[in-house]
């Protein structure tokens, strides 16, 4: 394939455009704009490089040039995306709710390209956005008394709860989308099959459980809220 590296290479060392001739037509800025678009419209499997290509008015290959892979191209829109994190002013000090509102920044940004969950992956963490996300999570941990490693692990544990409970949002939005009835309306159906299925007696536990008194599914921001908490406070209780 055209443009493909014989040994590991990082997008962000590699010329804007390889080898010799004219100024570049295109940035990469241009590019990765043009498969977000298209990945916000059409979905991530609609992004080709011959989509993107004459999306922004360039022939298949001359694109190679500009990004050797599909998987560069990847990067590049994560990147992108990345960029749309608020990190202006400085920490509250207040490390919880910092890196709540860091968590919260996130969901709405996955939210926003969904997307994002099928293609994010440690691999893309080193790109510039990604990097300034990264040092900002680290001023926000500052207050944190735990070793380094602990703090870039909590970040990493902080980014794949987020991923899950966006996943688990949109998995739940598509199958609400291909059937007739509301989520409220399923949901009320499983719960009371679930409830028969404890009463039968073969499930002790859940038996015991559901005797105490469960609550009700509260508001999806509240439960967001508290599993990040509960996370948070995995790293340091509170005193």
């Amino acid at each position: 394939m055209a443009g493909r590296a014989a040994e590991p290479e990082v997008i962000w060392t590699r010329p804007e455009r390889a080898g010799r001739g004219p100024k570049p037509a295109y940035s990469r800025a241009d590019i990765a704009a043009a498969a977000v678009r298209i990945a916000d419209a059409d979905g991530l499997d609609a992004v080709s490089m011959r989509r993107v290509a004459a999306e922004i008015g360039c022939g298949t290959m001359s694109l190679y040039n500009y990004v050797p892979r599909k998987e560069d191209l990847y990067e590049l829109m994560v990147d992108l995306v990345s960029g749309e994190y608020e990190l202006s002013g400085e920490p509250s000090g207040d490390w919880r709710a910092d890196m709540l509102g860091m968590a919260r920044q996130t969901r709405d940004i996955m939210r926003r390209h969904p997307w994002v969950v099928r293609v994010m992956t440690t691999a893309y963490s080193i790109s510039p956005n990604a990097l300034r996300y990264l040092d900002w999570c680290l001023a926000c941990l500052r207050p944190l008394d735990v070793p380094p490693g602990t703090k870039l692990e909590l970040i990493g544990m902080v980014n794949g709860s987020v991923m899950i409970f966006v996943a688990n949002e949109q998995a739940i939005a598509e199958r609400t989308r291909s059937v007739p009835w509301t989520e409220e309306q399923e949901q009320a159906v499983r719960g009371a099959y679930m409830m028969g299925q404890v009463m039968t007696g073969d499930y002790p536990h859940l038996a015991a459980l559901f005797a105490q008194g469960v609550a009700p599914p509260d508001d999806p921001e509240q439960a967001f809220d508290r599993l990040l908490g509960r996370l948070l406070d995995s790293y340091a209780p509170r005193s």
